[in-house]
């Protein structure tokens, strides 16, 4: 399905309930995979608010995309505990092996970068998550093999 089929059925699952901003945004991006730009007008006029204040979420969250993602999402935490334990190094080596920067889909489509702030896993650092999947006490070696078990280095 698309925006048009969609956004009107979640816009009504959601204006209701108090606070509804997060839910709603959280559902598109779930139901599509991002929020797209073309969503905002609609979603600020449902819940009453300016297209600046919907915006200013989206920009605020880290969670939220403006583009569709790749096939495949991997995130590398960039919390304080796996900085600490090597988690630079991990994001040198996730750069490297999948050809992409952070913040980038490689060209193929393939593949999303992402840095997530904090997975929960800090005693386990450095940690990632591999399309919803957590890994912890990742190193170099272990993050080649998922990526080239997930057919994702090039």
């Amino acid at each position: 399905m698309n925006l048009q089929d969609q956004l009107p059925q979640l816009i009504a699952q959601h204006q209701d309930q108090a606070g509804a901003l997060l839910p709603l945004l959280h559902a598109v991006q779930d139901a599509l995979g991002y929020v797209p730009a073309e969503a905002v007008p609609a979603i600020a006029k449902a819940l009453n608010l300016s297209r600046a204040e919907v915006h200013g979420v989206l920009s605020y969250y880290h969670f939220f995309r403006s583009m569709p993602p790749g096939r495949h999402v991997v995130q590398i935490c960039r919390a304080e505990a796996c900085q600490a334990c090597g988690g630079d190094a991990l994001l040198a080596e996730a750069e490297q092996l999948l050809a992409c920067k952070l913040h980038e889909t490689r060209a193929d489509g393939a593949v999303t970068l992402e840095p997530v702030y904090c997975l929960g896993l800090c005693a386990s650092s450095p940690a990632m998550q591999i399309d919803g999947q957590l890994l912890g006490r990742v190193d170099g070696v272990r993050l080649a093999q998922v990526l080239a078990s997930l057919e994702l280095t090039p």
